[in-house]
């Protein structure tokens, strides 16, 4: 006869372990849910594991980050101690990407991460990363060996499906760095469809791998290696996938360092590979590198005024915003520029135009198109009453007139600035700042100028920038920008940036 007792203990204990997961769903969808605050809507969750790896991971993270960041579909996040990372730490995430090849993690965030794959979310594994955790461990430049290495982690093994073996033939490795071709083996996969097949990495060519049994490594693309330089003289992988679970695997073995990221053999499929990995499809265009229409073009003008040569710094490192350089206004306004250009970035002091050039400028300013005057152009075009008066509501007087003394300047000042209480785009991640500056004082100033800066120096007028009342273009004057302290700026910088987009009619992200 049953023993009826046992039954119902062991039924409450069945009905404690089934309470028992359940209270860990909760508690992940629970953390999942309180992060998602934090996350850009829509954009696609990357943890990046990193902070180990016997290549230079503090550049290769970095990139990766960047590049992911600027295609618009990706919000990142770094984390460069993965051990103790739990099922409610990677809860919020869709993505991992492992930039790692290290110490393994431990227990607890190695089920994490097994778990987090094999329930249907995403993992990347780049370069080294396939032979990371355990005795196939390759120890860093400088490093002293002890002689004793961890077990290997046999799930990172089963999730990859492929792994580095230097104890048994043939053995994996690699010969020296070199430039090949990738070949598309399935170019109708998402992560391939639509790429032309001109795809060049040069980087370390990772060769004879072993495959973990039972694990179906698809092959997406190959490459030849070349023998001249110790390859192998077969086609060897390059790009694979893998499933795990219900989780998909893209896996690379290209990426050991900054060169070798920035070729669009790396990029491109990274990038692409990653959104797959993510959700099983690929909305990033073919050249893979960015959702964002097209970049604000700008015409920067200098001249008349000697400057740091720092200001062009300013304009680089932004993939919405591409620039031209004028010497001279001159130059600049020789011929009609509206089909060319979206902004004017002036930081010239030309007192006079001609007729022709001034008909130029005019047309452009009327036509709707944007313009930023940055901080010594304010003295341009003196005696142009519409230009100073209506277009860029202020102006710096360079010689006394009826009655009023000219404008003055101060080099070197300390200049502590605060945003007005208004909030506007162009203040987006600005915030105050404290730099040594040229501070300027006696100007004219509109009344209906709208002030986005201010400083309390007492060798300035107070405020720094404002937005014209132009009604029929978007024209923003900076006064900050002598030298190359305020150029080297962060809040400077993405001042001027921010400037640069709203005025080319792209406001500026909100605030958060």
């Amino acid at each position: 006869m049953p023993n009826m007792k046992l039954e119902a203990a062991a039924r409450v204990r069945r009905l404690s372990r089934a309470a028992a997961a359940l209270s860990v769903l909760v508690l992940c969808l629970n953390a999942a849910d309180s992060r998602s605050y934090y996350f850009r809507k829509d954009a696609i969750r990357v943890l990046i594991l990193s902070g180990r790896n016997n290549h230079e991971w503090r550049l290769g993270t970095t990139y990766m980050r960047s590049a992911l960041e600027k295609t618009g579909r990706f919000d990142v996040r770094v984390e460069e101690e993965p051990e103790g990372l739990s099922e409610a730490s990677l809860a919020p995430y869709d993505v991992l990407v492992v930039d790692y090849c290290g110490p393994r993690w431990g227990d607890v965030t190695e089920k994490a991460v097994a778990s987090f794959v094999r329930s249907g979310k995403g993992l990347v594994a780049i370069h080294a990363a396939s032979y990371t955790f355990g005795d196939q461990v390759i120890l860093a430049p400088g490093s002293v060996p002890t002689g004793a290495f961890e077990p290997v982690w046999p799930e990172w093994r089963r999730m990859l499906g492929v792994y580095w073996d230097r104890d048994h033939d043939p053995r994996t490795g690699h010969a020296s760095r070199y430039t090949f071709r990738l070949k598309f083996a399935d170019p109708g996969h998402p992560i391939l469809k639509g790429l032309d097949e001109d795809l060049y990495a040069t980087d370390e060519f990772y060769t004879k791998f072993h495959y973990e049994p039972g694990v179906n490594v698809h092959v997406i693309a190959t490459a030849w290696d070349d023998p001249q330089y110790g390859g192998t003289g077969k086609d060897e992988p390059v790009l694979m996938t893998t499933e795990y679970g219900r989780g998909r695997i893209f896996q690379t073995i290209l990426g050991h360092d900054l060169t070798g990221l920035m070729e669009r053999g790396f990029a491109i499929p990274f990038l692409r590979g990653t959104e797959w990995a993510a959700t099983g499809k690929v909305t990033l265009p073919a050249p893979g590198t960015a959702l964002q229409a097209k970049p604000t073009r700008v015409l920067t003008v200098t001249g008349g005024h000697g400057f740091s040569t720092s200001f062009y710094s300013v304009f680089e490192g932004y993939d919405d915003v591409v620039w031209d350089h004028a010497t001279s206004a001159a130059s600049a306004f020789q011929s009609d520029i509206r089909e060319k250009y979206d902004v004017l970035a002036l930081y010239d002091l030309t007192p006079e135009l001609s007729e022709e050039g001034k008909q130029h400028l005019r047309e452009f300013v009327e036509s709707g198109k944007g313009v930023v005057v940055i901080h010594h152009a304010i003295a341009d075009y003196n005696s142009w009453t519409w230009w100073w008066q209506e277009v860029v509501g202020g102006r710096y007087l360079l010689k006394p007139e009826n009655g009023i003394p000219a404008s003055t300047y101060k080099e070197g000042e300390d200049l502590i600035v605060r945003p007005t209480a208004e909030r506007h785009p162009i203040l987006t991640g600005v915030g105050p700042m404290h730099l040594k500056d040229e501070a300027y004082k006696g100007m004219w100033i509109s009344k209906e100028a709208k002030v986005l800066l201010t400083t309390t120096n007492p060798n300035s007028d107070g405020p720094v920038a404002w937005v014209s009342p132009y009604p029929k273009s978007r024209v923003v004057y900076i006064q900050l920008g002598h030298g190359s302290e305020a150029h080297r700026y962060p809040a400077y910088r993405q001042l001027v940036r921010n400037a640069i987009l709203w005025s080319g009619g792209r406001q500026a992200a909100p605030e958060r």
